[in-house]
């Protein structure tokens, strides 16, 4: 399948759990103040891309771990990203998937790829950048609004789901 992407990076320590490939999807509708990836916004932009050659080069690595969705935004290339998480988990590897939409906004998606992908990935990191609550100190996530969710619990129970180890002290928190 065709499709754009900004990106492909190896071996990368600081975009999810473990030795992940990176899938910096091309195009990005929110715009975000201060995004630290502006290059990914416009979806003309980036380079042609097949999800055969991505699916190659995570074959191709044997020390991978994963698989991370980001961009730009997945959400709006979801039908190639969904084939190439299916492929990662093929291969018995772990899929974390960005977008700067909520989780609450993908509920009411009517593009039956979105909640596959959501319900495939292991993890969701979720909500746009906030420029305002900017932090360092929380990993991987640029600012304190994002979440990260288990994504199959979150779509079988249509409602998020934090990933234990990342939910806030205060569970009543979203």
């Amino acid at each position: 399948m065709d499709f754009r992407i900004a990106h492909l990076v190896q071996d990368s320590i600081v975009d999810g759990p473990g030795l992940r490939t990176v899938v910096f999807v091309q195009g990005c509708p929110h715009g975000c103040p201060g995004c630290h990836n502006p290059d990914t916004h416009d979806p003309e932009g980036g380079s042609p891309y097949t999800t055969e050659q991505v699916i190659a080069e995570l074959a191709s690595n044997p020390l991978t771990s994963g698989v991370t969705l980001t961009g730009g935004e997945p959400m709006a290339q979801a039908a190639a990203c969904l084939e190439i998480a299916r492929a990662a988990r093929a291969r018995g590897l772990g899929v974390v998937t960005y977008t700067g939409y909520t989780f609450e906004q993908l509920l009411q998606s009517d593009d039956p790829d979105i909640g596959a992908l959501v319900a495939i990935s292991d993890w969701l990191i979720e909500g746009p950048f906030v420029l305002a609550q900017r932090t360092l100190s929380m990993p991987w996530r640029g600012s304190t609004n994002q979440r990260i969710l288990d994504g199959a619990q979150s779509w079988a129970r249509q409602k998020a789901v934090w990933v234990e180890k990342f939910a806030p002290q205060n569970k009543e928190t979203p």
